[in-house]
């Protein structure tokens, strides 16, 4: 069956990823026609937008999507592309598998997680508003004895549609997967309105699973400790936006880094494949950075685009290649300097030499 993927490529080191990536891809065999769209900060002054209407158009219209790394300006600049893709196209689960494999460096053995974050809503939202402005001054007038005059303001909406579409994602993620136990991660003991309806939504979906799949909470402190002593005890997690922003980083750190962290971000509509880490514009054309983590991004899409054969032969060339520990990058040798060490399109070269 032939499939129609929007890929696109990124900024910083996206496209040499991206190049990486849809290399290994096609050496599966699966029949996938690419429609290459870029979007970034380079697209600002030519159409004075970093996401041109074009981008999500093809999106919308192929269902699926490859994104290489985005840059994101700290403080300043424009938005976040990749919020905004989630906001457009109502992207409200985004998936991170964490699993570690052999041969990846300072990672714990046997470790196989998957956090599932709410992507709409939460702290995430972007309802802000800066220090002096009126409306900071008026939602102070509501609370004045707990919010600071020079106060800037972030408002956080928990919604019970939410919420349920979220944690429901979770379990029916854990039941297609033959996963045992869902665990809700939340601050209910202190936002008891919010992250409190966060849980009693849980608490409902997971009725409907009674009998099928485990259902437990755990506090957001709570797991971020639990995770370093006994992630093992874990299967899905699901949380709201920015407690899964964060928890999911903590997983990566378990696996080895950012640099075998894969992810996903699926809506009704349509659903966008990109690896956790940035853009490293310092490494840009370099030859230098782990293709791991998109290629790895490239299983998940396979498997959401029904390529299940596919996916599965593309993680084990994955797998074997950095077991072997030859053909990989820096940052996966023992020693960061060792010259043997290839480049970006030489990992990717020698993950589909295992698939012909």
């Amino acid at each position: 069956m032939k499939h129609r993927v929007t890929l696109i490529p990124g900024d910083g080191v996206g496209p040499e990823l991206a190049e990486a990536a849809r290399l290994a891809i096609d050496a599966t065999g699966v029949d996938i026609e690419w429609e290459v769209h870029d979007a970034g900060a380079e697209q600002m002054e030519k159409y004075g937008t970093p996401l041109p209407d074009h981008v999500l158009e093809s999106v919308r219209r192929n269902k699926v999507a490859l994104k290489g790394p985005i840059t994101t300006p700290i403080g300043t600049g424009f938005r976040s592309v990749n919020v905004a893709l989630r906001h457009e196209l109502n992207l409200y689960a985004c998936v991170r598998p964490c699993k570690s494999y052999p041969g990846v460096k300072k990672s714990v053995p046997g470790v196989d997680i998957v956090i599932v974050r709410e992507n709409t809503e939460d702290l995430y939202a972007g309802v802000e508003f800066e220090a002096g402005s009126e409306e900071a001054k008026t939602i102070r007038s509501w609370a004045p004895n707990k919010i600071r005059e020079d106060a800037a303001i972030s408002i956080k909406p928990i919604s019970v549609e939410g919420s349920r579409r979220i944690v429901k994602f979770a379990f029916e993620y854990a039941k297609a997967n033959g996963r045992r136990k869902v665990t809700a991660v939340s601050k209910a003991n202190i936002m008891k309105y919010t992250d409190g309806l966060f849980y009693k939504v849980a608490r409902e979906v997971a009725e409907e699973y009674k009998g099928e799949i485990e259902y437990e909470e755990v506090l957001v402190d709570a797991i971020c400790m639990q995770l370093v002593q006994r992630p093992h005890h874990y299967d899905v997690l699901v949380m709201p936006n920015l407690y899964g922003d964060i928890v999911s980083d903590l997983g990566a750190g378990l696996i080895g880094g950012l640099g075998v962290a894969p992810g996903a971000n699926i809506g009704d509509e349509a659903a966008v494949f990109e690896a956790t880490h940035g853009s490293a514009p310092k490494y840009k054309g370099l030859n230098k950075v782990n293709p791991t983590a998109l290629i790895l991004s490239g299983v998940l899409m396979l498997r959401h685009l029904g390529e299940t054969e596919a996916a599965d032969r593309l993680e084990r060339a994955v797998a074997e290649v950095l077991a072997e520990g030859k053909y990989v990058t820096y940052d996966l040798k023992e020693d960061r300097n060792d010259p043997t060490a290839v480049g970006t399109r030489e990992m990717a070269e020698a993950i589909a030499a295992k698939l012909k």
